[in-house]
């Protein structure tokens, strides 16, 4: 069955490791939310920067599940199917 990929920004990249793209295996459809939580079991620092103590998104991070923002679809409940790609994406505030 084919693996999921999330796509990491740059700025995200070395608190995974360095790597651009980590990949979940999974028996089928899992939640953003689930796959959140399995890929950054090994990354603690990366998982504070998608998520709050609340475990909700943080706001200058949007994940983008088959080209549409999952704060449009059903949030960290929305769906990812084997083989789909998942995209990351912090907003950069300047001033």
């Amino acid at each position: 069955m084919p693996d999921i990929s999330v796509v990491l920004p740059s700025v995200l990249q070395p608190l995974a490791g360095g790597q651009t793209v980590l990949t979940a295996s999974t028996d089928g459809p899992v939640t953003v939310e689930e796959l959140l939580n399995s890929l950054t079991v090994d990354f603690p620092i990366l998982a504070r920067r998608l998520r709050d103590e609340t475990g909700a998104l943080r706001r200058f991070v949007n994940i983008y599940v088959g080209g549409d923002e999952v704060r449009r679809l059903q949030g960290l409940e929305t769906h990812v199917q084997p083989g789909q790609e998942v995209l990351v994406i912090q907003s950069v505030a300047g001033g």
